[in-house]
């Protein structure tokens, strides 16, 4: 009787926390990521391709970088930046996207923060009121959870790997009217893939005539919200595009994020901005100094000075570049190689940021210990056991549907560590059965 009495009980208790954060999915990520940690902690050599990360054994950030953050610092730049950033960092972040992306930028246009990814969840509270609806691709990152912390409603659209795993204006159009927000990221985390010039401009032309319509009828604006943190890490054969540079009508309704985390290697260092119309600049600002999210001091004036010294960052970045692309390059080729030796897998040759999207699908197949394999998960484990080889699925990447592709970050992996891994990755396809 008391048992009985005790689990009713615990039924009706209230909940501890708020129904957001019960229901908040944590990151798949970071869960795979650290059963990857743990495996390396117990002695095994694992191939790491999972975290959006560098190894500062790989990829060290700008030597000019580090020595300003430390004059900084030995000048006492310890205290509370302004909560809209540094006069100097943004108008450094205005000189360089006039200088490199020929977008009209005033240091009031832009908004310094703790990286990124607090300015990307600035921007949905600032821009969204409960229940109003996100129109995002898939796959993307983090936009399904953004729509759940916002209390927003999302409209996930799902992207073909013919497209190269971008939406078309075509495919965008049917969801933007009654949308307060497009979300968009180029280069394309998890994929590797950026946006052409027409596909991005016939985006851009979307959301002019839809605001254009609304404007008719006293409605709110839809605003795009675009990630480009990846845009100095584009393939040599590839072109970072902007809507606005492209359609200069959208300005008006444009917030680009952007950071120095993948640009530089310095994720760890937090120092991210948007940039944007200067009324929603301020709100976000407003929004973002509730939270507490800036950027460091020293870090920000060491970011503004590295920023306006072109040479020493091309001097960083050019073979910093060429060391990437030849990671994904090697990768893309390995991948090839298995494809034409009759191996279910596929690649799609990459265009910037640091990731390979490939296409693993050996569904069907049994494993040398009688295990079937019948979905993503099911070759993930697989691979990490008998491959060494650490993947993340695209179904972290809020994809529904299960076609065996996945996600291979080189920031953290040498060009000896990928030879190494692509043997093991055959051998372990070919014990399939």
């Amino acid at each position: 009787m008391n048992s009985s009495r005790e689990t009713a009980s615990a039924k009706r208790a209230p909940a501890r926390v708020s129904r957001m954060a019960a229901e908040l999915v944590g990151s798949e990520i970071l869960t795979i990521a650290a059963e990857i940690r743990a495996r390396k902690a117990a002695g095994q050599a694992i191939c790491n391709l999972t975290v959006g990360d560098f190894d500062p054994a790989q990829f060290a950030i700008p030597r000019g970088l580090r020595d300003e953050i430390v004059a900084a610092l030995d000048a006492g730049h310890t205290n509370y930046p302004p909560s809209e950033g540094l006069p100097e960092l943004r108008q450094a972040v205005a000189r360089l996207y006039q200088r490199e992306l020929g977008l009209a930028v005033e240091p009031k246009n832009v908004l310094v923060a703790g990286g990124a990814r607090p300015l990307l969840y600035v921007a949905y509270r600032t821009l969204l009121d409960a229940h109003e609806r996100v129109v995002y691709p898939t796959p993307s990152w983090n936009n399904n959870h953004y729509v759940h912390l916002a209390g927003a409603e999302g409209l996930a659209v799902p992207c073909r790997a013919e497209a190269r795993f971008l939406p078309t204006a075509a495919e965008l159009a049917p969801h933007l009217p009654g949308a307060r927000l497009l979300a968009l990221c180029s280069p394309l985390n998890p994929t590797g893939t950026a946006f052409d010039r027409e596909t991005l401009a016939a985006i851009a032309h979307a959301v002019v005539a839809e605001n254009g319509a609304r404007r008719a009828r006293s409605e709110r604006e839809l605003f795009l919200l675009y990630d480009q943190v990846y845009w100095k890490l584009v393939a040599p054969d590839a072109e970072h595009v902007t809507p606005t540079a492209l359609v200069p009508e959208c300005a008006d309704v444009t917030v680009y994020v952007d950071a120095i985390s993948k640009a530089f290697a310095a994720t760890g260092l937090r120092v991210g901005w948007a940039v944007g119309p200067a009324d929603v600049i301020e709100r976000m600002s407003a929004v973002l100094g509730h939270v507490g999210g800036w950027a460091p001091r020293a870090e920000q004036l060491a970011t503004a000075k590295f920023l306006d010294d072109t040479a020493a960052a091309q001097r960083f970045l050019a073979p910093f570049r060429a060391a990437v692309n030849a990671r994904l390059a090697r990768l893309h080729a390995g991948f090839e190689a298995l494809r034409q030796k009759g191996f279910a897998v596929v690649s799609l040759p990459p265009q910037g940021a640091i990731y390979l999207s490939a296409r693993l699908a050996p569904f069907g197949k049994t494993t040398p210990a009688g295990t079937k394999l019948t979905n993503g998960e099911d070759v993930r484990r697989y691979l990490l056991e008998h491959a060494q080889l650490g993947l993340v699925p695209f179904r972290a990447f809020g994809v529904d549907t299960d076609e065996g592709w996945f996600r291979l970050s080189v920031g953290a992996v040498s060009l000896e560590e990928i030879d190494a891994a692509l043997p093991r990755l055959a051998r372990a396809l070919a014990a399939l059965s």
